[in-house]
């Protein structure tokens, strides 16, 4: 019989209600406890997540590969993959508590990836390559999808993102829905190994922590003026001479590490070697390289920049590129140009005559192109690309089309910008992104408020900024304090070069900011406070 009125519900309605509010509850919570939904970063182009959780099992849960997938058991790169970011999620909590008990509740028991097209699974990777994905995560399968690797390296860590343990230990995840891509192609850091020399294992672990920042080109300034660390096969006495001692060189074997440690983590290696100036170093091992420097007519004993106008120069250089080429499989060698002082050069009479009957007057920027030229020649007769510092550019030497130009003087560098891409060539820029400038407070915020498109131009223009670099000078930095400088700080850069431009709010960057320096810890990267306060796992070790 239906009780009718104001009396209580019926028990069966009763227990409904409670059940539902008690559901309510466990999705609030884990939505407080998820913070939410989005400690991802750098954001992702379209996140959508619900309340409804999965939990996961370290015991249950593996990847796969989508039967229907182009790349399978064979591809070493997503096998390799796959073993990390197991770790990465349940690693850190297994090594210290042991494994968590797996709550009533939904399980998400595998993430299946699927690579739609070629998979290049053996490729290295390059600037037009594929790093989209689209990320759906369901019980019990959640799926990952791409058109290749690399697509899937980049979903792969927006997944180990997701997954939080709840109040209980559990780990857990909402179900999301995540379209994916980067929206400039070029996502570099610069690590300098003259200044002060970069032992492999800290170069490992900045390609760590550039993949879990989604960055995908280290920019390896490999020589300057201290030190020529970098061990060539056919100057051998380069290194010899040039390094500051035998224990301070880039063995051929060590080169190879570090590309395939790179090529793991969907990340190219672009080499710099800079000339004509920056180069004391070069000189030390291969002699008549360098301009001898005159007092009135006598040399002084002194050195400046690469000789310009011996051929030897120029059979020397012509090798060592050709060498350069096969070591390093990118498509591009950086070649520098920058800040090359004219004193030596206007000393030395023989450099005088040659500008004379070169009918270059006294202009030594003629005399810089002329050499820049030759050299980027030679890049162009190996089938490589070129990219150069901004002076190159200014001093008007004629460049082969698609040179890049990498602008990084921070007075008017958005009119640089203008001239550079209103001339036709693409741009990477780095100015406002200088780490080894260090301040006092939270000077990430400046650099996330830089936007790489604010400049005046066409929209035909703006496609010619292929991205940016972060760069840090090694004259204060070694393998004590590059991870402490570089991290966070360079994440704020990482997210302005992957994410969509309208992603700016601070407020928000701040607490994501926050808890990815956190989790950056717990994966072995000692990245610096972003302000005061303290991480979760600090609890529970």
């Amino acid at each position: 019989m239906e009780h009718r009125g104001l009396g209580w519900p019926r028990l069966p309605r009763l227990l409904e209600l409670l059940a539902a509010l008690a559901v309510q509850a466990v999705r609030t919570s884990a939505v407080a406890a998820a913070s939410p939904d989005l400690c991802l970063w750098p954001m992702p182009l379209s996140v959508q997540t619900t309340p409804r959780v999965l939990h996961l099992s370290p015991d249950n849960f593996f990847f796969s590969h989508s039967s229907t997938s182009k790349a399978g058991p064979s591809c070493s790169l997503l096998q390799e993959a796959f073993r990390r970011y197991y770790d990465y999620i349940f690693g850190f909590y297994k090594w210290h508590h042991g494994s968590a008990d797996l709550r009533v509740g939904v399980e998400l028991q595998q993430l299946q990836v699927s690579v739609i097209l070629d998979p290049e699974c053996d490729t290295f990777p390059k600037i037009s390559s594929d790093e989209s994905y689209t990320l759906l995560v369901k019980g019990p399968v959640a799926s990952l999808t791409a058109n290749r690797v690399w697509g899937v390296l980049r979903g792969l860590e927006t997944f180990s993102q997701l997954i939080y343990q709840d109040f209980y230990g559990t780990f857990t995840v909402n179900e999301s829905n995540i379209v994916d891509s980067p929206r400039f192609p070029h996502r570099g850091i610069l690590i300098d190994t003259s200044r002060h020399f970069l032992s492999v294992k800290s170069i490992f672990k900045t390609l760590d922590a550039m993949a879990f920042n989604k960055f995908n080109v280290l920019h390896w300034h490999i020589v300057d003026d201290q030190s020529f660390p970098y061990q060539s096969v056919t100057f051998p006495g380069l290194s010899k001479k040039g390094s500051y001692s035998s224990s301070h060189v880039y063995t051929p074997n060590d080169v190879r590490m570090v590309i395939e440690y790179a090529r793991l983590r969907g990340i190219r290696i672009v080499p710099e070697f800079d000339s004509p100036g920056h180069t004391q170093s070069w000189g030390e091992g291969q002699k008549d390289l360098l301009t001898p420097c005159y007092n009135g007519k006598e040399p002084s004993g002194a050195f400046g920049p690469i000789n310009p106008i011996w051929n030897t120069t120029y059979s020397f250089l012509s090798k060592f590129f050709k060498e350069i080429s096969t070591v390093f499989p990118d498509e591009f060698i950086h070649l520098g140009g920058d800040e090359v002082d004219f004193d030596c050069w206007a000393s030395n009479p023989e450099i005088q005559d040659f500008m004379r009957d070169k009918g270059f007057g006294r202009n030594f920027k003629k005399l810089e192109s002329f050499y820049m030229q030759a050299v980027l020649d030679m890049i162009s007769a190996i089938n490589k690309n070129s990219i150069v510092w901004q002076e190159v550019f200014d001093d008007a030497s004629k460049l082969m089309p698609g040179t890049v130009i990498q602008v990084w003087k921070v007075e008017d560098y958005t009119q640089e910008q203008s001239k550079v891409t209103e001339a036709g060539f693409p741009v990477i820029l780095s100015a406002p992104w200088y780490l080894d400038w260090i301040s006092y407070g939270q000077d990430w915020k400046r650099y996330y408020a830089v936007d790489p498109l604010n400049f005046e131009g066409s929209q035909e223009q703006k496609k010619l900024v292929i991205g940016g670099e972060a760069c840090l000078w090694g004259e204060y930095v070694d393998a004590t304090n590059l991870t402490p400088r570089l991290w966070p700080r360079a994440s704020a850069v990482g997210e302005r070069l992957w994410s969509h431009k309208d992603v700016r709010s601070l407020e928000d960057a701040y607490r994501r900011l926050t808890i990815h320096r956190c989790r950056m810890l717990r994966r072995g990267i000692a990245a610096e406070p972003v302000f005061t306060g303290y991480c979760d796992h600090e609890d529970r070790m």
